[in-house]
């Protein structure tokens, strides 16, 4: 079996359906053979300016980079063709969250180092001040919006392109690297070092082909179009549009920065959408409230998965009683791992556990062993096998992230899961929110899906709090439904139904809106402080 790298999949499908549909963004439909032009020609300009690599993946630790950085500060319209132009270059493309504040833009630029930064015209306005940072000899900037100006000394994505040579093609290799710069929900970015073939098979659907054959014969069956509702600067959004382009499905990708569940459904009823992926609560919730007023005809729709937060239950209900036809697909993973498991629940047979994929661990709480299925621990999520490198300019994290397990090299998540009887995992919760009270662990996530079901209760979420007679104390912030009446008897009676006392929290700050990062991942820190000061007020 050969390893191969993502831009000669997309090359494969392009020679065989250059006409096929890859990618509708708004008003842009590209081709897979303007596609395949257009990444040729960016990873010919880029190696023309001198972009690449510098040294060879043989010579390098794990935790080390011998390739270009190119930071990608964009909207989801072209991203996948910047991100496949340039592993073609043989650089790295490296996601830049652009929910992040100037300041915060500026600290991930010296820690990442680019060469070069590609972004969207509406940004500069924001980030002009951090624009180039001091590693980039490059700017390259795509037109999306005609009233901002051009940042000095850019060059127009039109132009790069115009520059590059269509016709010379760059042996790029599956060793190159593929960075996921990752901030989760608590502290600093960190890069997340995969090799490109490695992150291909397991978080894009694809595999060690023999040959481009293999490739060509999944065109045969064409299929409904795939919503990648999320924003691609995010893992789980671009692991979603990736696994359906490199097999050769047409991917539509939200052409707007903020959520509008009916300007979603109107688009996957206008594009017959197959699959639509999202994220967690801060998607769903307002797409049932926008498919109970009715009037979309999704009859088209087969699948609607989510990951990158967890989904809750009524939510979940809601779906499948609105839309009987679905498989709903619960993705679980995260940048370290990539796909670990999936948990297809249709109406009337829900699961709440997740099919391993291969590779797929649980390590026992103190890391020396691999829990066997129907053990009661609770241990850390992990993966052998096909793993990332490290995390970028890093050696006591990579070492720590990825230790040996009984003569085996792993990732260890950071979340805590145990294995059921059948095999399958059952996932409580990220260890760093872990509140440990009085002696015993509470798993916020656990707190908060309860939360979540109370009719008052719009959203929540549980952190710890320091306290002088349990240590930690649990602290939920609350924001409720316009005009719903709840106070902490009720809420905490709600909570004791479904728990034990232990983790019912002390107390419940009501909020106005429950903070969310830009992936609609809970803010954790906003929540810590928030807590902290109700108790300084």
């Amino acid at each position: 079996m050969t390893e191969w790298t993502i831009g000669a999949v997309v090359d494969a499908i392009a020679e065989a359906a250059p006409d096929r549909l890859m990618t509708i963004c708004g008003s842009r439909r590209s081709t897979y053979g303007e596609s395949a032009d257009r990444t040729r020609r960016l990873a010919n300009f880029l190696a023309g300016q001198g972009f690449g690599v510098h040294r060879e993946r043989g010579e390098l630790q794990n935790w080390e980079c011998g390739q270009d950085r190119v930071a990608l500060l964009m909207h989801n319209d072209l991203y996948p063709d910047m991100v496949i132009g340039c592993l073609k270059a043989r650089t790295v493309p490296v996601n830049v969250n652009y929910n992040y504040t100037p300041r915060e833009v500026a600290e991930l630029f010296e820690y990442l180092r680019p060469r070069a930064v590609i972004y969207h015209r509406s940004f500069g306005p924001k980030f002009a001040d951090v624009l180039p940072p001091a590693s980039a000899d490059l700017l390259i900037e795509i037109d999306d919006d005609a009233s901002a100006p051009r940042l000095s000394g850019a060059t127009a994505l039109e132009d790069a392109l115009a520059q590059g040579d269509a016709d010379h093609p760059i042996a790029a290799s599956p060793d190159d690297v593929m960075m996921v710069c990752t901030g989760g929900t608590t502290g600093r970015p960190k890069g997340v070092m995969w090799r490109q073939s490695d992150t291909y098979v397991i978080s894009m659907n694809g595999a060690d082909h023999d040959s481009a054959d293999e490739i060509r014969a999944k065109l045969a069956n064409q299929g409904q179009p795939w919503f990648a509702v999320s924003p691609l600067m995010h893992a789980a959004g671009m692991w979603t549009a990736f696994a359906a382009l490199l097999n050769g499905i047409a991917v539509i990708l939200y052409d707007q920065t903020r959520f509008d569940p009916r300007a979603v459904l109107t688009t996957a009823q206008r594009e017959k959408v197959g699959l639509m992926t999202m994220v967690g609560d801060a998607y769903a919730a307002p797409l049932v409230d926008a498919l109970r007023t009715g009037g979309y005809d999704l009859s088209s729709l087969f699948a609607i998965g989510t990951g990158g937060a967890a989904t809750n239950p009524k939510h979940q209900r809601a779906l499948l009683d609105l839309l009987p036809q679905i498989t709903l697909i619960n993705g679980y993973g995260s940048s370290e791992t990539g796909n670990v498991g999936f948990g297809r629940s249709q109406r009337g047979d829900e699961k709440d556990t997740f099919e391993l994929r291969e590779g797929a661990l649980v390590v026992s709480e103190d890391c020396t062993r691999f829990l066997e299925p129907g053990e009661d621990e609770v241990g850390f999520v992990a993966r052998g096998g096909r793993i990332p490198l490290g995390y970028f300019d890093d050696e006591h994290a990579t070492r720590r992230t990825f230790p040996v397990v009984e003569g085996r090299r792993v990732v260890i998540s950071g979340d805590r899961g145990s294995l059921a009887a059948d095999g399958t995992l059952q996932l409580f919760g990220r260890d760093a929110l872990v509140v440990n009270t009085g002696g015993e662990k509470v798993f916020v996530e656990e707190v908060e899906e309860v939360l979540r079901a109370h009719p008052a209760v719009a959203d929540a979420l549980v952190v710890g709090r320091p306290s002088e007679r349990w240590g930690q104390e649990v602290v939920a912030l609350v924001a409720l439904h316009d005009d719903a009446p709840a106070g902490h008897e009720p809420l905490h009676t709600h909570c004791t139904d479904s728990l034990a006392r232990f983790k019912a929290p002390k107390e419940f700050i009501i909020v106005d809106q429950v903070r969310r990062l830009g992936n609609g991942k809970p803010d954790y820190r906003w929540a810590k402080a928030a807590a902290a000061q109700q108790v300084n007020a």
